[in-house]
């Protein structure tokens, strides 16, 4: 949509970077949804899919930590409490995936010790 200097919007980045619009549609029932994108200049088509890719699926999990562990029910008054309550949440989400990831994957074999052979006696 346009090519704009970044210093102007941050201090932290250099050069032209282009503000634009992406565009998915859903192949199942032909839906569209909309995402503003601000990247380099030049960066490819395939970059910009792959980075909202990842964006839905940590979407996807702050969803999931909503509805599973109440990420979204706290009353806190205070950065403090609000900052715990959010750090305690997402470390039993963490949890939660490791226990699920391991639950979905085939048992894992036990390497065992060969025994030790019995002395012979002469």
């Amino acid at each position: 949509m346009a090519d704009l200097e970044a210093r102007e919007y941050n201090d932290d980045l250099a050069g032209e970077w282009t503000r634009g619009l992406l565009i998915r549609r859903n192949i199942a029932d032909g839906s569209l949804a909309f995402f503003s994108t601000w990247c380099p200049k030049g960066t490819s088509m395939q970059k910009l899919v792959a980075v909202e890719g990842h964006r839905w699926a940590i979407e996807d999990s702050f969803e999931t930590a909503k509805n599973e562990l109440g990420l979204d029910h706290n009353e806190t008054r205070s950065w403090h409490g609000w900052h715990r309550h959010v750090s305690l949440v997402m470390l039993a989400f963490a949890m939660m995936a490791v226990i699920r990831h391991r639950a979905n994957t085939g048992p894992l074999l036990k390497k065992t010790r060969p025994r030790p052979r019995p002395k012979q006696r002469s």
